[in-house]
This record gives C-alpha cells, sequence and structure tokens, in this order.
C-alpha cells in the first residue's frame, strides 16, 4: 500500500464535548513552530455565542502507528484551565478574526504518533503568487464523513475567487468557489507547492464559513458556492511566544430555566 500524501497526516478531525456530552465535529490542522505543536482550526469550533456553543475540551483523533493507519487514538484536551482560556484567536483592525489555535502537550503524544505539520515556511511569501482561479483544496470532515477504517479526510476541490490579498469587504479573508459543509470549518485551503519544506503544499488560507444570500428563492437559486477563508499570517501572530490572549476568560454559565 503506498503512504498517504503528508498533507493528510496534517489534518485532525475535532469533536466538541462540554463534559461528557458531544457537541459538534469539525476540522483542523497541525501547525508547528520550532519545538511547539498547535491544533488550528476555526474559532467558532472553541466558542460561539449566537449558537450558544460553550464546549471546555476537544477530542483529536490521531494515528497511533505509522505502520498502520487503521490504529487510531484519541487525545483531549482542555480549552479552559482556572478560568482561562489555554487557547488563543485572531483579532485586526477590523476586529476578530475566525482562527484559533490550541497548543498541544508534545508529552503527552505517544513516541509513534504519526502526524505531520505546517510551518512558517508553509505560509505565503513575497515571492509566492496566488493567481485568480487558480485551484485549491480543502482537505477536512463535511458532515463528520472520512476514512473512517485509515481515520484520513476527504479533500474538496475548489478555486480562489477573489484577487488573492485583498481583504474582502474589508475583512481579512478572501472567496473560495467549492462545495463545502458543516464540519469543514476550520481546514487548511492549500495549493500545491512541489519542492517546499516540510510540506510539498503552500498554505493560503484557513476555512471559515459558507456564504449564500439571505434573500435567495430557495425553489428557483441554487445555494451561492462562495466561502470565506481567512488569510494564514494571523498564524504568525498567534504561535509567537508571547501573544496578547483573548479571551481573558471562560464565559459565565448562564442559569437553568
Amino acid at each position: 500500500m503506498p503512504a498517504p500524501d503528508p498533507l493528510l497526516l496534517a489534518i485532525v478531525r475535532i469533536g466538541t464535548f462540554a463534559g461528557k456530552r458531544a457537541l459538534t465535529g469539525a476540522s483542523g490542522f497541525f501547525f508547528r513552530r520550532e519545538q511547539r505543536l498547535y491544533l488550528v482550526t476555526s474559532r467558532h469550533v472553541f466558542i460561539d455565542e449566537e449558537a450558544d456553543h460553550h464546549p471546555d475540551r476537544v477530542e483529536l483523533e490521531l494515528h497511533a502507528d505509522a505502520g498502520n493507519l487503521a490504529d487510531a487514538i484519541v487525545l483531549s484536551a482542555l480549552l479552559y484551565r482556572d478560568g482561562r482560556a489555554n487557547w488563543r484567536q485572531g483579532r485586526d483592525d477590523a476586529g476578530g478574526i475566525d482562527v484559533a489555535v490550541l497548543e498541544i502537550d508534545v508529552a503527552a503524544l505517544p513516541g509513534s504518533v504519526q502526524l505531520t505539520a505546517f510551518t512558517l515556511e508553509s505560509l505565503p511569501g513575497k515571492s509566492d503568487e496566488v493567481p485568480l482561479g487558480q485551484a485549491v483544496l480543502i482537505p477536512g470532515f463535511p458532515l463528520g464523513f472520512h476514512d473512517d477504517l485509515h481515520h484520513l479526510p476527504v479533500v474538496r476541490h475548489g478555486a480562489i475567487a477573489s484577487p488573492y490579498g485583498w481583504r474582502f469587504q474589508g475583512q481579512g479573508w478572501f472567496l473560495t468557489d467549492a462545495r463545502t459543509h458543516r464540519g469543514i470549518s476550520g481546514a487548511p485551503v492549500v495549493m500545491r507547492a512541489p519542492g517546499r519544506k516540510p510540506l510539498p503544499w503552500l498554505l493560503v488560507g484557513i476555512h471559515s464559513t459558507r456564504f449564500d444570500i439571505g434573500n435567495r428563492d430557495l425553489a428557483a437559486d441554487e445555494s451561492l458556492g462562495l466561502n470565506a477563508a481567512w488569510y494564514p499570517d494571523i498564524l504568525a501572530t498567534l504561535t509567537d511566544p508571547s501573544p496578547r490572549r483573548e479571551p481573558a476568560s471562560r464565559p459565565a454559565a448562564k442559569a437553568a430555566p
């Protein structure tokens, strides 16, 4: 059996929980900076006030054995400690950015665990061109669907749908034209970059959400099919050894009716 593309081993399936109660599923990916390892996903995976989504931990499905991808383990990671968030979220001059990172305790991982990770070298540089219409891949777990024998994500195909480097509608995102679903929030948006290390892929964005038109005729009009992807340079800030931590405290629990 041929070895899988290393891209697939950088993607991780996320389950969110409130105590023992399962809440939602999402996608994420690993990002390494020096000796530190981070889980990257959408901020709304960790907290979504509008949806009253307040998990206190996540579970990550990891490959335990490089020689047997069917062998998987589940790593549980707390989102809060002593009332403070363990994760960091992004902001810019336009407000909140729907990207968050959670540092993973490398010491808690078995020595045989099989994973790959993006690094700062995976981010676009001044010499990297991302033209309009560029083909991109969005690997993740749409509606939770994946290869549940080998614990690998599936890959959706898309294209850059707005000028890359421009802030669409003044926000720190660009558009992709791709078919996406719930569960793929937090997935990386990548384009092929042969010879690039440590992965032969350029990390051009982080998938966040689908766009739609509020007055769309559900009977006559198809869904828009466009998505927001945040620019990945926020990861350089969020994985800096001493950025500002947000939110500072855990939201208070609501009183029972």
